[in-house]
């Protein structure tokens, strides 16, 4: 049986991982303007327009968007992969459990943004380019409301 001090220390270093990665694509895109925000719950689009969602591999979200990820990120929270194509450049975020990806939206909603949001997985890119993504890999955009 593990020592309750130790996995406390295990799940502060998987969060601050999580979180870290979290700072990373915020720093680098992906969130909205400066003005500063109150907290609001998240708005996401109805329904997704592609007939199939993409699975949550960076590798194959990449090639669906038409390009090469290179990874930046291999932890076991999560993996992060940036991917530029003709059309636009992405941030793919996957995780290898749902509560990853909900831990990973909640810490985001600090600093808001619009995401495409997916089974397991998050892309971001700018704003004008969410839909055209969308209409690639399937699932939802969602507007995440900032403090910052």
């Amino acid at each position: 049986m593990p020592r309750r001090g130790h996995h406390d220390r295990n799940a502060a270093v998987r969060l601050g991982t999580l979180v870290g990665g979290l700072a990373l694509v915020t720093a680098c895109g992906g969130g909205e303007d400066d003005r500063a925000r109150t907290p609001r719950p998240s708005k996401s689009s109805a329904v997704p327009t592609a007939g199939i969602v993409a699975p949550p591999r960076i590798e194959v979200i990449a090639g669906l968007a038409g390009c090469e990820a290179e990874i930046r990120i291999e932890a076991d929270e999560l993996r992060e992969g940036l991917c530029h194509s003709q059309q636009a450049d992405y941030r793919i975020t996957t995780f290898p459990a749902e509560k990853y990806k909900e831990a990973w939206l909640d810490a985001a909603s600090v600093y808001g943004g619009t995401y495409l949001v997916g089974p397991r997985w998050v892309v971001s890119t700018k704003a004008e380019h969410l839909e055209q993504a969308r209409n690639k890999l399937g699932g939802t955009i969602r507007q995440l409301r900032g403090t910052s």
